[in-house]
């Protein structure tokens, strides 16, 4: 049997992975459906639980093969982390969310499987060391608090930067995982006493944790530790202050600029965005199939970029887009539903593709004669354009949302959106400041995120070092 070549191991330094797990928790304090770490961290625990699953799977597979043993996965496509989870432009929001927490979803054919969750609830071992049994167990009680989809696919695809597959890596996170139970047990009192899944504890086998040297200096040397740790931690905590505060006014600073250029008195009397646009429309058609025809959706439709998408209408439906409601290079596309996203704007560069939006997303094709596509494109994710796509949204924008699905844009409202203006000259001259200002601050925001990925790693080393008694 020839021996599978495999790809080279990528490894995740500590700083890297203190910052992904960081990364992700900031994205579930976004969420309206999580409510301090009580919620975040046992959500997180299960989704880095099945991606280590994942990764233990491939190994034991691997391992089988070499010795020529027939492998039987505890977990099947398609509910293996690498088939829904590993693409970042994999499912997302709504889609998402119905895939893991329904009972029953339906396919492209008409016929139904179990969610994620029904699926492994379901699972049967043959004895109580099968792995089937034991994710059944770990699965019983679980479920999926976050109401946004789109949210839950950031956090999956900072996640699939972590390898299990690598021994240092696992140390380093379960160094990680044991400062999570430390703030679990804070944030729950006598509550998060008994925090950690028995069903998990077997999973993954507490001998190894049995078996850990623990060093136990002198109670002197012991009390001299913990009163520098506390103090490094606190200089950690105000350099993270600092460093927030710094990036908050990096965004504050473009907004300003941009409020400059484009201020309130310049949309009276503004043309409006149906008047400098060749085409300006919703999507019709989103059926999906086995065809050519590319479907984008909201989750394709990020600020300031477009996720390719790899979702295809089906034949019959393909057939009826017009070729006007096609998607060309440079067209705008903008999010009109979801709270989240809409407003949320991007340029199309996908070309040589056959591409549609759904009624979810619009498109605006920029009248050449009168508006270039940069500016117009400028302007309309900028602070005053904005403003004006998320004041039309039905209802007030400005009030606290009660449901996921309240917010929606209609195309009337969409029309009716104030465009200033100026000569073209100006048009370029005023996207060739703000590129320059935005690149500026991209290079400022690269420096921010070598900073925070080396404070994340910091307590880490200190612990390392105390426990080694170099501290």
């Amino acid at each position: 049997m020839s021996k599978r070549q495999k790809p080279p191991l990528q490894l995740t330094t500590a700083q890297q992975l203190g910052s992904i797990i960081k990364s992700a928790r900031d994205i579930m304090r976004k969420d309206k459906g999580l409510n301090g770490d009580l919620d975040r961290l046992p959500m997180l625990t299960w989704i880095l639980f099945l991606k280590l699953l994942d990764d233990s799977e491939q190994l034991r597979e691997e391992k089988a093969e070499i010795k020529g043993e027939r492998f039987r996965p505890a977990v099947q496509p398609p509910y293996r982390w690498r088939d829904w989870a590993a693409r970042d432009d994999g499912v997302s929001g709504d889609e998402l969310k119905d895939f893991i927490n329904n009972e029953k979803i339906t396919k492209q054919d008409g016929s139904q499987m179990p969610g994620l969750f029904a699926y492994l609830r379901s699972l049967q071992g043959e004895d109580a060391h099968d792995r089937r049994r034991t994710i059944a167990t770990i699965f019983k009680d679980v479920n999926n608090r976050m109401l946004s989809g789109y949210l839950l696919r950031e956090v999956i695809n900072k996640v699939n930067g972590i390898h299990f597959n690598s021994s240092e890596e696992m140390h380093t996170l379960s160094r990680l995982y044991e400062s999570l139970l430390k703030e679990m047990r804070d944030a729950a009192g006598d509550s998060g006493e008994f925090y950690t899944p028995r069903a998990v504890v077997r999973f993954v086998r507490p001998k190894n944790f049995l078996a850990a040297r623990i060093p136990l200096p002198e109670l002197e040397e012991q009390r001299r530790i913990v009163v520098r740790i506390e103090e490094l931690t606190a200089k950690i905590e105000e350099a993270r202050e600092l460093r927030r505060q710094n990036a908050e006014n990096m965004e504050k600073l473009i907004a300003a600029e941009e409020n400059r250029i484009w201020p309130s008195e310049s949309i009276n009397g503004a043309p409006s965005l149906e008047e400098v646009t060749t085409y300006l429309s919703r999507g019709r058609h989103s059926e999906q199939g086995d065809s050519s025809h590319l479907l984008i959706k909201t989750q394709h439709v990020q600020m300031g970029r477009y996720v390719k998408t790899h979702m295809t209408l089906a034949p019959h439906v393909a057939a009826k887009v017009s070729p006007e409601a096609m998607v060309r290079e440079g067209d705008l596309l903008i999010a009109c539903s979801a709270a989240g996203c809409l407003g949320r704007v991007a340029r199309f560069t996908d070309p040589d593709v056959k591409a549609s939006t759904d009624t979810h997303v619009a498109i605006a094709r920029a009248n050449t004669d009168i508006v270039t596509q940069e500016y117009l494109y400028a302007y309309l994710k900028g602070a005053q354009g904005q403003i004006q796509l998320r004041s039309r949204e039905r209802g007030d924008w400005m009030r606290e949302k009660v449901g996921f699905r309240l917010t929606e844009l209609n195309l009337a409202d969409l029309k009716r959106v104030p465009v200033p203006l100026p000569p073209i000259s100006e048009q370029r001259r005023i996207v060739e400041y703000l590129d320059d200002l935005q690149s500026k601050t991209d290079v400022l925001k690269g420096l921010q995120a070598e900073t925070a990925a080396e404070l994340d790693a910091l307590l880490p080393s200190i612990l390392d070092k105390a426990f080694k008694g170099e501290l």
